[in-house]
């Protein structure tokens, strides 16, 4: 079997090229793709060669790890599983490059059991799953977060969440004034334009790392800042923290309760994913696709179209 896979070929280097796919076990599925997102978190990272080095890391790669298609074919112990509409969290199923996260490309074959089934009616917003899930898990950790930082895509889809769980409406801090206003449902501002020091829960989504002492004294006495963006190193000065009792939280990986919960409220009608998705582009225009979804301002989520491959 072969696929057309999005492949990372080092730093700002990136190819369109046909793959082999190891062959499916008994547990496997084979999902032909219709669309992917791009993540400007950890895969702007692997783009521009700052990603911290792990386990798996290195190129060649196949990134992407916010897939949506259907399951065409299984091994014996899957075959329930055919036809089914699913969430693909990333594959680890290529010849020739690695598979880190594995979702960009046309079909991907990976265990059954990891990927998600999701309503069809969903359409091209279920590439969202997991970024929503994501934010619910740095959400469900702790208290609901007064202060959000950053209203990209995961600041957004954080700011709904708190919203469709019950809790107040946050204050957003936002330094693109392309992405300010009200019209949102909460307060879309500039940080100078806040002078609170009392928040109890401050969410930091943007990345940014050099952000933590101006966070810190935005705190009340024993007040939270979660870490739910990706960093390579953090670090901040000791007195204002010690003299705030600051705690640290940092939101790792969506778990499969944030999945349930996450569908749930969608679901239920409290969460909606729309205007999320601002940028469309077909899988044989990656290339220009990939930069165009760091660039920022109007460009919110860029999706890539594997429909026609």
């Amino acid at each position: 079997m072969q696929t057309l896979a999005v492949v990372l070929e080092g730093p700002e280097r990136l190819s369109l090229r046909t793959l082999a796919l190891n062959p499916l076990n008994d547990n496997d599925i084979l999902v032909e793709i219709a669309w992917s997102g791009i993540s400007t978190g950890t895969e702007k990272l692997l783009w521009t060669g700052k990603m911290p080095a792990f386990p798996g890391m290195g190129y060649p790669l196949v990134p992407g790890y916010e897939s949506v298609g259907r399951v065409v074919d299984a091994g014996v112990e899957a075959r329930a599983r055919i036809g089914e509409w699913v969430f693909v969290p990333g594959a680890n199923c290529y010849v020739g490059a690695r598979g880190l996260f594995g979702g960009s490309a046309s079909r991907v074959v990976l265990p059954a059991a990891r990927a998600l089934a999701v309503p069809e009616a969903l359409g091209i917003e279920s590439i969202l799953i997991a970024l929503a899930a994501t934010a619910h898990h740095a959400i469900a950790g702790g208290k609901a977060p007064e202060l959000v930082v950053g209203h990209g895509i995961l600041g957004r889809l954080m700011a709904r969440i708190i919203m469709a769980r019950g809790d107040p409406a946050p204050l957003v801090w936002e330094t693109d004034p392309a992405r300010r206003g009200d019209e949102f449902g909460y307060a879309v501002v500039d940080p100078a334009d806040d002078d609170r020091k009392d928040y109890r829960t401050i969410a930091d989504v943007s990345g940014a790392a050099g952000l933590l002492d101006t966070l810190i004294a935005r705190l009340g006495r024993g007040g939270e800042i979660v870490l739910a963006g990706f960093y390579d190193r953090l670090d901040f000065a000791f007195p204002p923290a010690f003299m705030r009792e600051a705690r640290l939280r940092i939101a790792a990986e969506f778990t499969p309760d944030d999945m349930r919960a996450t569908l749930a409220l969608i679901d239920s009608g409290a969460l909606n994913l729309d205007g999320l998705v601002s940028h469309v582009r077909p899988a044989t225009e990656a290339d220009q696709a990939y930069p165009a979804a760091f660039a920022g301002g109007d460009c919110l989520k860029m999706v890539l179209d594997w429909r026609s491959q």
